[in-house]
Protein backbone atom coordinates (compact mmCIF):
# COMPACT_ATOMS: atom_id res chain seq x y z
CA UNK A 1 0.00 0.00 0.00
CA UNK A 2 1.42 3.35 -1.04
CA UNK A 3 1.19 6.16 1.51
CA UNK A 4 1.22 9.91 1.21
CA UNK A 5 3.97 11.89 2.89
CA UNK A 6 3.08 13.71 6.11
CA UNK A 7 2.14 17.29 5.37
CA UNK A 8 4.42 18.60 8.12
CA UNK A 9 7.51 16.75 6.83
CA UNK A 10 10.35 19.16 6.05
CA UNK A 11 13.12 18.02 3.70
CA UNK A 12 15.84 20.32 2.40
CA UNK A 13 15.42 20.65 -1.37
CA UNK A 14 19.15 20.33 -2.03
CA UNK A 15 20.76 18.51 0.91
CA UNK A 16 21.51 14.78 1.03
CA UNK A 17 18.77 12.64 2.56
CA UNK A 18 19.07 9.39 4.51
CA UNK A 19 16.00 7.15 4.74
CA UNK A 20 16.49 4.66 7.58
CA UNK A 21 14.55 1.58 8.70
CA UNK A 22 14.19 0.73 12.41
CA UNK A 23 14.01 -3.01 13.05
CA UNK A 24 17.39 -4.76 12.80
CA UNK A 25 18.86 -1.42 11.63
CA UNK A 26 18.41 0.85 14.65
CA UNK A 27 16.65 -1.58 17.03
CA UNK A 28 17.27 -5.22 17.91
CA UNK A 29 13.71 -6.20 17.09
CA UNK A 30 13.90 -10.00 17.06
CA UNK A 31 15.51 -10.16 20.48
CA UNK A 32 12.88 -7.85 21.98
CA UNK A 33 10.01 -9.64 20.27
CA UNK A 34 11.37 -12.96 21.49
CA UNK A 35 11.29 -11.74 25.10
CA UNK A 36 7.70 -10.59 24.58
CA UNK A 37 6.35 -13.82 23.11
CA UNK A 38 8.02 -15.87 25.83
CA UNK A 39 5.99 -13.92 28.36
CA UNK A 40 2.91 -14.97 26.37
CA UNK A 41 3.87 -18.65 26.54
CA UNK A 42 5.40 -19.05 23.09
CA UNK A 43 8.95 -19.56 21.88
CA UNK A 44 11.12 -18.45 18.98
CA UNK A 45 13.34 -20.80 17.00
CA UNK A 46 15.36 -18.85 14.48
CA UNK A 47 16.00 -21.23 11.61
CA UNK A 48 14.94 -19.01 8.71
CA UNK A 49 14.86 -15.32 7.84
CA UNK A 50 11.24 -14.81 8.73
CA UNK A 51 9.07 -13.67 11.59
CA UNK A 52 5.90 -15.68 12.13
CA UNK A 53 7.45 -18.89 10.76
CA UNK A 54 9.93 -18.80 13.65
CA UNK A 55 7.24 -18.72 16.34
CA UNK A 56 6.11 -21.93 18.04
CA UNK A 57 4.09 -23.28 20.88
CA UNK A 58 6.50 -25.16 23.16
CA UNK A 59 6.84 -28.78 22.13
CA UNK A 60 5.14 -28.36 18.77
CA UNK A 61 6.82 -28.95 15.42
CA UNK A 62 4.63 -26.64 13.32
CA UNK A 63 5.12 -22.90 13.55
CA UNK A 64 2.25 -20.61 14.52
CA UNK A 65 -0.40 -19.75 11.97
CA UNK A 66 -0.26 -16.30 10.42
CA UNK A 67 -3.35 -15.06 12.31
CA UNK A 68 -1.87 -15.90 15.71
CA UNK A 69 1.52 -14.53 14.71
CA UNK A 70 0.02 -11.27 13.49
CA UNK A 71 -1.97 -10.91 16.71
CA UNK A 72 1.24 -11.29 18.74
CA UNK A 73 2.99 -8.77 16.50
CA UNK A 74 0.23 -6.20 17.00
CA UNK A 75 0.15 -6.89 20.74
CA UNK A 76 3.88 -6.32 20.94
CA UNK A 77 3.53 -2.87 19.42
CA UNK A 78 0.70 -2.05 21.79
CA UNK A 79 2.29 -3.40 24.96
CA UNK A 80 5.95 -4.38 24.52
CA UNK A 81 7.67 -2.28 21.89
CA UNK A 82 9.55 -0.26 24.50
CA UNK A 83 11.56 -3.39 25.32
CA UNK A 84 14.03 -3.06 22.45
CA UNK A 85 17.75 -2.51 22.68
CA UNK A 86 19.32 -0.04 20.25
CA UNK A 87 21.85 -1.36 17.75
CA UNK A 88 25.39 -0.60 18.86
CA UNK A 89 26.83 2.52 17.26
CA UNK A 90 23.67 3.46 15.37
CA UNK A 91 22.74 6.55 17.40
CA UNK A 92 26.21 8.06 17.25
CA UNK A 93 26.54 7.30 13.55
CA UNK A 94 23.20 8.91 12.66
CA UNK A 95 23.87 11.89 14.91
CA UNK A 96 27.08 12.54 12.98
CA UNK A 97 25.55 11.90 9.57
CA UNK A 98 22.61 14.17 10.39
CA UNK A 99 25.00 17.11 10.64
CA UNK A 100 25.40 16.89 6.87
CA UNK A 101 22.17 15.23 5.71
CA UNK A 102 18.49 15.09 6.48
CA UNK A 103 17.27 11.91 8.15
CA UNK A 104 13.81 10.34 7.86
CA UNK A 105 12.87 7.16 9.70
CA UNK A 106 10.74 4.84 7.52
CA UNK A 107 9.35 1.92 9.48
CA UNK A 108 6.79 -0.79 8.86
CA UNK A 109 4.70 -1.13 12.01
CA UNK A 110 1.00 -1.23 12.85
CA UNK A 111 -0.69 2.08 13.49
CA UNK A 112 -1.32 1.06 17.11
CA UNK A 113 2.44 1.25 17.62
CA UNK A 114 2.93 4.79 16.37
CA UNK A 115 3.24 6.36 19.84
CA UNK A 116 5.49 3.66 21.28
CA UNK A 117 7.75 3.73 18.22
CA UNK A 118 8.18 7.51 18.21
CA UNK A 119 8.81 7.44 21.96
CA UNK A 120 11.42 4.69 21.65
CA UNK A 121 13.22 6.52 18.86
CA UNK A 122 13.37 9.76 20.84
CA UNK A 123 14.62 8.04 24.00
CA UNK A 124 17.44 6.28 22.17
CA UNK A 125 18.85 9.21 20.23
CA UNK A 126 16.90 8.81 16.97
CA UNK A 127 14.70 11.89 17.25
CA UNK A 128 14.07 12.33 13.54
CA UNK A 129 10.86 12.56 11.51
CA UNK A 130 9.17 9.15 11.31
CA UNK A 131 6.89 7.72 8.65
CA UNK A 132 4.82 4.63 9.45
CA UNK A 133 4.59 2.52 6.31
CA UNK A 134 2.78 -0.64 5.25
CA UNK A 135 4.08 -3.00 2.57
CA UNK A 136 7.12 -2.55 0.39
CA UNK A 137 8.84 0.81 0.67
CA UNK A 138 9.78 1.71 -2.88
CA UNK A 139 6.82 3.99 -3.68
CA UNK A 140 7.22 6.18 -0.61
CA UNK A 141 11.01 6.24 -1.04
CA UNK A 142 10.41 7.61 -4.55
CA UNK A 143 8.22 10.33 -3.05
CA UNK A 144 10.88 11.22 -0.51
CA UNK A 145 13.65 11.23 -3.10
CA UNK A 146 11.59 13.63 -5.19
CA UNK A 147 11.81 16.25 -2.43
CA UNK A 148 15.55 16.85 -2.86
CA UNK A 149 18.02 17.21 -5.68
CA UNK A 150 20.77 15.95 -3.38
CA UNK A 151 21.88 12.34 -3.09
CA UNK A 152 19.54 9.98 -1.25
CA UNK A 153 20.45 6.78 0.59
CA UNK A 154 18.13 4.09 1.96
CA UNK A 155 19.16 1.64 4.69
CA UNK A 156 17.08 -1.49 5.43
CA UNK A 157 17.50 -5.13 6.42
CA UNK A 158 14.96 -6.64 4.02
CA UNK A 159 15.87 -7.46 0.43
CA UNK A 160 12.29 -6.94 -0.86
CA UNK A 161 12.33 -3.35 0.42
CA UNK A 162 15.72 -2.71 -1.17
CA UNK A 163 14.57 -4.22 -4.47
CA UNK A 164 11.38 -2.16 -4.30
CA UNK A 165 13.46 0.98 -3.81
CA UNK A 166 15.65 0.07 -6.78
CA UNK A 167 12.58 -0.34 -8.96
CA UNK A 168 10.69 2.75 -7.82
CA UNK A 169 13.61 5.11 -7.20
CA UNK A 170 16.69 3.88 -9.07
CA UNK A 171 18.77 6.96 -8.24
CA UNK A 172 18.59 6.18 -4.51
CA UNK A 173 21.69 4.56 -3.00
CA UNK A 174 20.81 1.39 -1.10
CA UNK A 175 22.48 -0.36 1.82
CA UNK A 176 21.57 -3.54 3.65
CA UNK A 177 22.34 -4.17 7.30
CA UNK A 178 21.17 -6.99 9.59
CA UNK A 179 21.88 -6.35 13.27
CA UNK A 180 20.92 -9.66 14.91
CA UNK A 181 23.84 -12.11 14.49
CA UNK A 182 21.38 -15.03 14.42
CA UNK A 183 19.68 -13.60 11.34
CA UNK A 184 22.74 -12.57 9.39
CA UNK A 185 23.56 -15.95 7.79
CA UNK A 186 19.89 -16.46 6.89
CA UNK A 187 19.17 -13.08 5.29
CA UNK A 188 18.63 -12.99 1.52
CA UNK A 189 20.99 -10.49 -0.04
CA UNK A 190 22.20 -9.08 -3.33
CA UNK A 191 25.41 -7.24 -2.43
CA UNK A 192 26.19 -6.38 -6.03
CA UNK A 193 23.03 -4.20 -6.03
CA UNK A 194 22.72 -3.32 -2.34
CA UNK A 195 26.04 -3.22 -0.45
CA UNK A 196 25.74 -4.97 2.89
CA UNK A 197 27.44 -3.92 6.13
CA UNK A 198 26.13 -5.52 9.33
CA UNK A 199 27.94 -3.20 11.73
CA UNK A 200 27.50 0.57 11.90
CA UNK A 201 31.28 0.94 12.23
CA UNK A 202 31.44 -0.28 8.61
CA UNK A 203 28.09 1.02 7.42
CA UNK A 204 28.67 4.67 8.31
CA UNK A 205 31.87 5.12 6.26
CA UNK A 206 30.26 3.22 3.36
CA UNK A 207 27.34 5.67 3.39
CA UNK A 208 29.71 8.63 3.61
CA UNK A 209 31.82 7.40 0.72
CA UNK A 210 28.76 6.94 -1.50
CA UNK A 211 26.80 10.07 -0.54
CA UNK A 212 29.71 12.53 -0.39
CA UNK A 213 31.92 11.07 -3.10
Amino acid sequence: MSLSLPQDLIVSPSAPLLIVDVDEVLALFMAGFERFIRRQGYEMRIDRFALFQNLYRPGEAEHLDIVTGRALFDAFFRDGADDLEPVAGAADALADLSQRAGVVILTNAPDCGRESRTGWLARHGFDFPMILNSGVKGPIIAQLAGLTSGPVAFIDDLLPNLESAAESAPRVLRFQTVADPRLRPLAPQAPERHPRHDDWADLKPAIEAAVWR
